[in-house]
């Protein structure tokens, strides 16, 4: 589906000035329309604005982001990846009501979206138990199965210098499905 519009408006556009950081500079000579964006591929929210065919507002929405109403009619953030304050000035304390509330809610999908892909990828880069010679490497011992030393409960495990592959393999598979009992009773006799 890619990027499409979710919310228009239209605002008089300024930036900081970069030298000296505290006057605000117009970078459109009348009110053009901010509009949010929401990009389905990357799961992303931006802020953009054109004037004509150059883009003066280029924003992407994070957790981390805050948008400030100054006064009735105006209101501003801060883009650390585009290094750039921009400002925006309302027609009516309406309007920019309305941007900071969706602002909000952009500002928090993005925060859900980002600890989902966060998720995701520690989901997948958990370490495999497999070894390079593909043989499974257990994190079993005598001690997380039972809570002792005792050699009565796993004899070939706890004589043999190696334990057996097969062993192994089925304290793994039925841990996670029938639970430790049912393996010491069926499986090590």
């Amino acid at each position: 589906m890619g990027e499409q519009s979710i919310y228009s408006t239209r605002a008089h556009v300024f930036h900081i000035d970069p030298n000296t950081k505290k006057n605000w500079v117009p970078t459109s000579k009348h009110a053009v329309t901010v509009s949010y964006f929401y990009d389905s591929t990357r799961n992303v929210y931006r802020i953009i604005s054109l004037d004509g065919s150059k883009a003066i507002i280029n924003s992407t929405i994070t957790p981390n982001m805050t948008f400030t109403k100054t006064s009735q009619k105006f209101g501003q953030w801060a883009d650390s990846r585009a290094n750039a304050v921009y400002g925006l000035g309302f027609s009516s304390e309406h309007h920019l009501s309305k941007f900071a509330e969706k602002f909000q809610e952009f500002k928090e999908a993005a925060r859900l979206a980002k600890e989902k892909s966060q998720e995701k990828m520690e989901l997948t880069s958990t370490p495999s138990q497999e070894l390079a010679g593909g043989d499974i490497q257990s994190p079993l011992t005598p001690e997380s199965i039972n809570g002792t030393d005792d050699e009565r409960v796993m004899p070939e495990v706890m004589q043999n210098s190696e334990p057996r592959a097969e062993a192994t393999q089925n304290a793994l598979l039925f841990t996670h499905s029938c639970g430790i009992k049912h393996f010491q009773k069926s499986n090590l006799k």
